[in-house]
Order: C-alpha cells, then structure tokens, then sequence
C-alpha cells in the first residue's frame, strides 16, 4: 500500500512540475507577442510619420470623372485641403461628402494611394437636361455667372461650375421658365413625359402653376394645372404632329390641351383676316 502511495506522490510531482513548465512558456510567449505587436505598432507609426506619407500639393490628387481626368485648377476649385498634410490624417469619407454637397456632383469615392502617395478619386457628375430661367429670355439679361442648368431630379447647377468640369460640354436646348421652388415638386415628372415626346419641346414655361405651356415644334401648347394628366397631353399631341400640313402654323396661336380628349386649336384672328384680306 506504502508503495503505491509512493508512486502517485511521484507522479504528481512530476505532472506539477510540467504544468509549471508550461506556464512559463506561455509567460514568455505572451511576453514576445507584447514586444511583437509593440515593435509592429511602432514600425507602422514611424512609418506613417515619415515625410514620404505626405499630401504636399494638388497634383499629388487625381480626380477622375469617367475616363476623364480633371486638372490640378479644377481640382483645387473642388477640394479644400491645407498643404502640407499626413495621407494618415485624411478622412476619405469626410472628402466624399463634402464633395456630394457641389451642385455638380452626385457620387464620389474617395480612397489613399501608398505608392506613390496621395488620393484617388471617382466622381459621378450630374448630367444637366435643361437651361433654368426665371423668365422668358426676352425680358432678361443673364450673364452666363447667373445662368443655371436642370438636371432630371431637380438639382440645379450654377453653368459656371459646369463648364468649369466640361468646358467642351454641349450645353442642353430645352429651357425651363419660372421659379425652381414652384415647379421642383413636379419637375421629375414633367421631364420625363416631355422627353419621351415624339413632337419636339424646346421650352417649358411653369410661371403660371395653374397652366404648365409648352413651346414645340407645332407652337406654343397649353396643358393648364402642373402633371394633371401630362402624360395623356403628350400622347395626344403626338398624335397631332401633322397638323401643319392641315393649318399654317403662323396662324395658329396656341394649342389648348387642357382636356386631353377635346383637343382645340386657337387661331390667331388678326392673322385670319390679314390673310383674308390678301386673297
């Protein structure tokens, strides 16, 4: 029984050294990844603070806007940013949307370049449809600082910052009349009735918010309150498309489709008996 009792004070002896044995193993182990993960951190941090990882001018930025590639002019007119500046302290996010807030620009992405350092940029830009004016052109002197351009949700551009991103850009021809504030709400739905028009629309006057009047190709249309029933109006001013070869367009003053399904066409009378006169 003696011997036994032996054996196992042996053996527990043995398995307490063990475990000690293994316990300063980990001690030193966890002691090395403390130095290690503290020597990394501090190569990383030397490094980041070297002079290399520093945005010192514009060029070092590049702006692309689908395959085009915007200059350093362009650029510092987009960005704010003091020179000189850590690549580390940048937020990328906090550039994106600062660049999301120019009228111009609808997307951006916004990302560190290491090798060589500095930024890279993806913007989506804003794709203009109209020429918005506050009243007709006759009774205006914009200069082109004051212009402004429509896109197809509303936004409106200064033409200046426009031509500042696409100076060989064709500007739009269809021109919007009125305040932006009146006619925001509905302008979604009156361009896209409009460009779906198979009878050309060159102007889109949305002063009087009680008659939404188009000038087209066959004359001035007039449709009465905001998108009523736009879409009814324009299907069946496509259908009149012919109607010059009917009537002399100089004698028509405007057409009245206000009721879709009693289209009329008002005649100039003065033209009428003018004409009369003649024959």
């Amino acid at each position: 029984m003696a011997g036994i009792v032996s054996v196992s004070r042996t053996d527990l002896a043995q398995r307490r050294k063990k475990l000690r044995r293994q316990r300063q193993m980990k001690i030193i182990q966890a002691i090395w990844r403390t130095f290690a993960v503290t020597g990394l951190a501090g190569g990383l941090l030397w490094a980041a603070i070297q002079p290399m990882w520093v945005l010192n001018a514009p060029a070092q930025i590049v702006i692309k806007s689908g395959n085009q590639l915007l200059s350093d002019k362009v650029i510092q007119s987009l960005l704010v940013l003091s020179y000189p500046q850590s690549l580390w302290r940048i937020e990328p996010n906090a550039i994106a949307k600062s660049l999301q807030q120019q009228p111009t620009i609808a997307q951006a992405t916004v990302s560190r370049r290491l090798f060589p350092p500095g930024l890279m940029i993806e913007i989506k830009e804003r794709v203009p449809v109209a020429i918005a004016l506050r009243a007709v052109p006759e009774a205006i002197a914009q200069t082109q600082k004051e212009q402004r351009l429509l896109d197809a949700s509303g936004v409106l551009m200064p033409l200046e910052k426009y031509k500042s991103l696409n100076p060989t850009a064709k500007l739009p021809s269809l021109k919007v009349i009125g305040s932006p504030e009146k006619y925001r709400p509905y302008w979604t739905q009156i361009y896209q009735a409009v460009s779906q028009s198979s009878v050309k629309v060159m102007e889109i006057n949305c002063q009087d918010p009680t008659n939404l009047i188009l000038k087209t190709e066959l004359g001035k249309v007039h449709l009465g309150a905001f998108i009523t029933q736009l879409p009814e109006q324009i299907k069946v001013l496509a259908q009149m498309r012919h109607l010059p070869t009917k009537l002399n367009p100089s004698q028509i003053e405007y057409i009245d489709l206000k009721n879709p399904e009693f289209p009329l066409v008002q005649m100039n009378q003065n033209k009428q008996q003018v004409n009369s006169q003649t024959r």
